[in-house]
């Protein structure tokens, strides 16, 4: 039983977790949840920039918890985060020069009280076991609380689009999970300063109306969904009211999870949030070593946060938009104020800037809007441009821009296409394709763009058509929903969402999203064809995807998958009559992804993953291209390492929500020290995560070295 004084790392299962052992648990245990800091001849050396101890509970060592070192000596948030080896010991190291609080997280546990130190001391730390089990569920991850929700049968939602799936493919990573996690402490209770109601339908009905992205949020629950989540949201915060808890608790973290390091400092301001970031190139990521981070912040404002690691230093630049009537975020409808905010309105950016991107010589690329959408004459029918000739397009929602670090220049790059997300190729002309809309893939050729600055000369942009006739040629094209004609090709209204060039072939690959069951896409810029390919059954809700180095693709799924697709494997012809989506289910793989499964869904997880970025150069030191999940309801993010899942989760402050990553190697020759991913916090609503309102956008620096003790 559980006061046994067994002593195994891992937390007791579900069935163990019984709250009157809990509370004797309790009631006979002598520790204070303190700590003790020593040095003795017995203790391993420890280096200046180090603090390392054990720590311990009445159950004894305790294996697979957090230990984090914590200061406010620096003008950003700072805290290293370790996690103890087997024997419960801990070594967290490369502390630059501060006062610390040192102090212990993990599952079954409370947190423990800090305790003061400095670089270069030993720390044991005593820590107490949690009194019950609602006081151990306080520091699960969000996935654990959200799967107690209940899902329609296929009857309530037979007019949704893919029924029971396409309901959850927007309740998960298409709609909700897709801007904020579900099932934080924020989100499984009602604020008091939303107001009273008569019943919690009616509660989640006006809180789904509030603040700046009430619009959407209310458009997907009472539109898509046609109102069936309204009975479910409130049941599940009802019995949650009630004291009903999650029905299993999570493992402690165990093998490599336990070799993490994770820095966590802040950047931007509480009212903010940031979408992505990026530091160096993704084709050389050596480039900008121990360099500036810059991140993009959306909707919310057009004072771009740049991050200084070194120094610990996090600072702004005002991105400015060409055109004076390029609207602002600040002028969206909202239909009811903010419980956290009231009527003010937190978010006001014209430059809507969504991706940012380096490039070989060290500039940020990112797709950002710099005029009102309406197009110059030059993207138009009657221009003389090739691809407006081939496809005009009348509007574009967000464009181009380019910002040099060295000399602070901000320059507007217009286009005729709208951008989204954005990769370069590793062409010679180091050609910057975007996903964006408007059924095309555009693509700017930087190289002339910097010899020329001609922007209308650069750019070009394609629409997806598929070689129905299988002649290997672009021929004219049927229009999507008129009868097929089997001596022409037939265009397809799809749009990318992710972009990916495939460094294998040339070629350039794109998800599908926000349609049953999405899809992925392959255009061929030489021939300027395109192939499509469906994502069969059990997968479905394609969002954010990348590519390895071989050519397969990776992508997040709604179903609670990892997809893997991989275009060798295809039998049936690749082109042709009969290859309009559903000829390679063969193609495909499905790795589930880590977490519970849902009360009355229990094959599927409710991981809701929004992106997948494939580690091509081994910057984390897990391998060459290995797949990584954001673990948008497990405060981490999923590795795929030789088949099986690593998930290096970021348990201070609670909520973390990855959005985008990417791995740099500072310096080859330094090691695992050396190396590692940046991941941004990404949720809409920072205020949500631990600490709540006023708390900042987190940018986490993650880690893996050789073992738990690694200096």
């Amino acid at each position: 039983m559980l006061c046994s004084g067994n002593h195994n790392p891992e937390p007791p299962n579900a069935s163990r977790w019984h709250p009157w052992c809990l509370c004797l648990c309790a009631a006979t245990l002598l520790l204070g949840g303190g700590a003790t800091s020593h040095a003795t001849g017995a203790e391993p050396r420890i280096a200046a920039t180090e603090i390392a101890g054990t720590v311990t509970s009445a159950h004894g060592p305790e294996a697979g918890v957090w230990v984090i070192a914590e200061t406010h000596d620096f003008q950003t948030r700072f805290a290293k985060i370790v996690v103890t080896d087997e024997a419960g010991r801990y070594l967290i190291p490369e502390l630059p020069v501060a006062k610390y609080r040192v102090w212990v997280r993990g599952y079954g546990l409370v947190d423990s009280r800090g305790a003061d130190a400095t670089p270069g001391h030993h720390l044991d730390i005593a820590t107490d076991i949690a009194s019950d089990a609602a006081t151990a569920a306080k520091t699960y991850p969000a996935a654990y609380w959200y799967a107690m929700m209940k899902i329609p049968d296929e009857a309530q939602v037979a007019k949704v689009p893919g029924g029971r799936n396409g309901y959850l493919m927007w309740m998960k990573n298409m709609g909700c999970v897709g801007c904020h996690q579900l099932g934080n402490l924020a989100t499984r209770t009602i604020p008091k300063s939303l107001g009273t109601f008569k019943s919690s339908q009616e509660a989640w009905l006006r809180r789904l109306q509030s603040g700046q992205a009430g619009v959407q949020m209310i458009n997907i629950v009472q539109g898509a969904l046609a109102g069936v989540p309204i009975h479910y949201l409130a049941d599940w915060t009802d019995r949650i009211a009630a004291g009903e808890l999650p029905a299993a608790p999570p493992s402690r973290p165990s093998g490599m999870e336990r070799n993490i390091v994770a820095t966590v400092r802040d950047w931007s301001d509480g009212k903010a949030y940031l979408h992505d970031l990026s530091g160096t190139d993704r084709r050389n990521p050596t480039v900008n070593g121990y360099g500036l981070l810059y991140g993009a912040p959306e909707l919310s404002t057009d004072d771009f946060p740049v991050f200084d690691p070194s120094h610990n230093v996090a600072r702004t630049f005002k991105a400015s938009v060409r055109d004076a009537d390029t609207p602002t975020t600040h002028d969206d409808p909202v239909l009811a104020p903010s419980p956290y905010w009231g009527e003010e309105r937190v978010w006001d950016s014209r430059a809507i800037a969504h991706n940012p991107m380096f490039d070989q010589a060290g500039r940020v690329w990112y797709t950002a809007r710099i005029r009102a959408a309406d197009n110059p004459p030059f993207c138009k029918k009657g221009s003389n441009l090739p691809s407006a000739k081939d496809f005009p397009i009348d509007t574009s929602e967000r464009q181009l821009a380019v910002y040099e670090p060295k000399s602070g220049k901000y320059t507007f790059v217009d286009t005729c296409f709208s951008t989204h997300h954005l990769q370069f190729s590793a062409d010679a002309n180091n050609t910057l394709w975007t996903s964006g809309g408007h059924e095309v893939v555009g693509w700017l050729d930087t190289q002339k763009f910097d010899l020329t600055g001609d922007a209308a000369a650069s750019q070009g942009w394609a629409p997806f058509v598929l070689d129905l006739n299988g002649n290997g040629r672009l021929d004219p094209w049927t229009e999507p929903g008129q009868p097929l004609e089997p001596t022409r090709d037939q265009r397809l209204a799809v749009s990318f969402y992710a972009v990916m060039p495939n460094p294998a072939d040339g070629s350039v690959w794109g998800t599908v999203a926000f349609r049953y069951p999405g899809a992925l896409v392959r255009f061929d810029p030489r021939t300027r064809l395109s192939e499509i390919y469906n994502v069969p059954a059990p997968g479905f809700g394609v969002r954010g995807g990348d590519i390895d180095s071989h050519g397969v693709v990776w992508v997040s799924l709604a179903s609670g998958d990892l997809g893997e697709f991989d275009r060798r494997r295809c039998k049936a012809p690749l082109n042709g009559p009969k290859a309009t989506g559903d000829h390679c289910p063969e193609g495909w793989s499905f790795h589930r992804l880590p977490g519970p499964g849902f009360v009355n869904v229990p094959q599927m997880s409710v991981e809701s993953s929004y992106y997948t970025w494939v580690d091509q150069h081994d910057t984390l030191g897990l391998g060459a291209n290995v797949p990584i999940a954001t673990g948008n309801l497990s405060d981490g993010v999923h590795a795929l390492v030789d088949g099986k899942f690593v998930t290096l989760r970021i348990p201070y402050p609670l909520g973390f929500y990855a959005k985008g990553l990417e791995g740099r190697i500072d310096d080859p020759a330094s090691g695992w020290k050396g190396r590692g991913i940046w991941i941004t916090s990404g949720d809409r609503t920072p205020w949500h995560k631990e600490g709540g309102k006023g708390t900042k956008p987190l940018i986490v620096h993650l880690q893996v070295r050789p073992t738990p003790l690694a200096d």
